[in-house]
């Protein structure tokens, strides 16, 4: 019998016993449909493309750890991975705001707070400086958080940890602290390169 049509339980039968082509059917199987469930969460191609890859090594994953509790409903099961990836995409997102400039970078990536990185291609060095002069009169809760967060790559927890705060209250530092560039970066129409 062709690999075709056996059925999903079937071939996760045979993936857990060894046979790497019984996950590449059921792969092809149900790729499209996968594929869309996530796209129309996320709206772009290319991050989809990246989810779905997540969402295959994820379910290989647990297959090997025979972590699968075989029911008969594999779609729905992998369906329901690939909506949860697609939600917790966002949810990274959303713990990592961003302020982009007109030409779509980040401005994060464009200042850096060590000696090293004093060229950047991205700003001339009046707007470098213009940034770190905004940011060094945000208010010192503010700029702390922000700079923990972007600078030194510290989580929302480890940032409330370290300034004996709430993770509520850091986030709310954060938020101010992106209100307050928003507002002051706007009305001066930073000069790129």
């Amino acid at each position: 019998m062709l690999k075709t049509e056996l059925s999903d339980s079937c071939l996760i039968s045979l993936y857990t016993k060894g046979n790497e082509e019984a996950m590449s059917t059921l792969i092809d199987r149900h790729k499209s449909r996968i594929f869309t469930t996530i796209y129309l969460i996320v709206k772009d191609r290319y991050i989809a493309e990246d989810i779905l890859q997540d969402v295959f090594i994820k379910t290989i994953n647990i297959l090997k750890q025979k972590k699968y509790n075989e029911q008969g409903k594999f779609l729905p099961w992998i369906l329901r991975i690939a909506h949860n990836q697609a939600i917790d995409h966002f949810r990274k997102e959303k713990r990592n705001p961003k302020i982009t400039l007109a030409d779509g970078s980040d401005i994060f990536n464009c200042l850096k707070f060590s000696e090293e990185n004093t060229t950047s291609e991205n700003l001339s060095k009046h707007s470098k400086k213009y940034l770190k002069k905004i940011i060094e009169d945000l208010p010192d809760k503010q700029k702390q958080v922000l700079i923990m967060r972007h600078y030194m790559d510290m989580s929302f927890q480890e940032i409330a940890e370290a300034t004996n705060v709430s993770i509520n209250t850091a986030l709310g530092r954060m938020r101010y602290a992106l209100i307050a560039l928003r507002k002051k970066i706007k009305p001066k129409q930073i000069a790129y390169d």
